[in-house]
């Protein structure tokens, strides 16, 4: 234990002194994530130029979707593979009330601010636990076929369009999930957003949610992994379906593709690391090395050079400026935009932390009526 807390506070100390104790390190880590247009982000900012600096290998792995389950059966099993794990804030609260993932220590294990401002205040409120590490904000929103679009009839604006079968027929796509889709539910069917969660925490609240979602059930496609609904849309087997706002810029500017998106009541999330608690000691002080290098301000305003997701240091904000290769400027992709943001709904973190484990059950079993 000694000798684990010596290594975790001389972690800054390693990665200010180069690779000054390379061979007390790991030289491959498997780092977590998403997948697609969202880990291609991440290879560019953040793994490459690492792997370029210390010659170690990166293995991506893109289960992030599965990572609570997963790590949970890693434990029990005692087989830990994972080295590094990419979720949103919701499940970093759970993974460390659970005690598998570990506490962080912002203000000496991570890079101040380049005017000397601690991690900690940089960060700010975006770190909603001690064993959370924000990367970026980003929304869940909706990508509509442009070409679908019935003659006559305005595109659609908010998430509430996509209960409206009449006035935008078609099949639809949204996450395999609870978190978003109730909340969606409750406010497209009255509810005031001030009200969604305490009427989510009833009985009636959640047959209400359930009742909504079964207006549109047969029409719905459900996605687990998030390239799914992008690729729905590529294909026209969707008219309208829930996606990460990264992804769908991904398909508009860079791709090209016919999509519109829909951003009003947008769910405004945070996603970040956390460190699984039991590592050995050589792939824990590789994996704090690599965080103090990839979570510094000029990186993670790197990121926002290839996907329209925001910066969770307040140092970075002012660093983000245009496309690594379309030369756009990113800031009015971005969900804060205030273009973007007339309507945003804003998850709450420490809601589902509570109640995810039960919601998740009942909701599959809706799924399976």
């Amino acid at each position: 234990m000694k000798t684990t807390k010596f290594l975790l506070a001389t972690t800054a100390a390693v990665s200010v002194a180069g690779a000054a104790f390379a061979a007390d390190m790991a030289n491959e880590m498997t780092i977590v994530s998403w997948g697609g247009a969202y880990s291609a982000s991440q290879q560019n900012a953040y793994h490459a130029p690492y792997m370029e600096k210390t010659g170690i290998k990166i293995i991506n792995d893109e289960s992030s979707p599965e990572a609570v389950a997963k790590l949970r059966a890693m434990k029990e099993a005692n087989n830990l593979t994972w080295d590094l794990v990419d979720v949103e804030a919701a499940d970093a609260i759970r993974l460390c009330d659970e005690g598998l993932a570990m506490e962080i220590d912002a203000d000496t294990q991570l890079a101040d601010a380049p005017d000397g401002t601690k991690a900690s205040a940089d960060f700010g409120a975006m770190r909603v636990s001690d064993c959370f590490i924000p990367q970026i904000v980003f929304s869940t929103t909706f990508g509509y076929r442009k070409d679908m679009v019935p003659a006559g009839t305005e595109p659609p604006t908010s998430a509430c369009d996509v209960f409206d079968l009449q006035k935008y027929p078609g099949k639809r796509a949204l996450n395999k999930q609870p978190v978003a889709n109730m909340e969606w539910a409750l406010l497209c069917d009255g509810v005031a957003y001030e009200d969604v969660y305490d009427t989510l925490e009833t009985d009636e609240g959640q047959a209400r949610a359930f009742a909504k979602l079964d207006t549109i059930k047969a029409q719905t496609i459900w996605w687990s992994a998030s390239a799914e609904p992008v690729q729905l849309l590529a294909d026209g087997e969707i008219f309208m379906g829930s996606a990460y706002n990264g992804r769908l810029f991904s398909m508009i500017e860079e791709q090209k593709q016919p999509v519109g998106m829909a951003w009003d009541w947008q769910m405004f999330d945070i996603d970040g690391w956390v460190v699984p608690a039991g590592l050995p000691e050589d792939r824990l002080a590789r994996v704090m090395d690599y965080l103090y290098f990839a979570t510094d301000t000029q990186r993670l305003a790197d990121q926002a050079k290839y996907i329209s997701y925001g910066p969770a240091r307040a140092s970075s904000a002012p660093l983000v400026g245009k496309h690594a290769t379309l030369g756009i400027d990113m800031a009015p992709h971005m969900p804060t935009d205030p273009n973007n943001a007339k309507n945003t709904f804003v998850n709450n973190y420490t809601w589902w932390a509570d109640y995810r484990d039960d919601l998740d059950a009942k909701f599959q079993a809706w799924l399976a009526k």
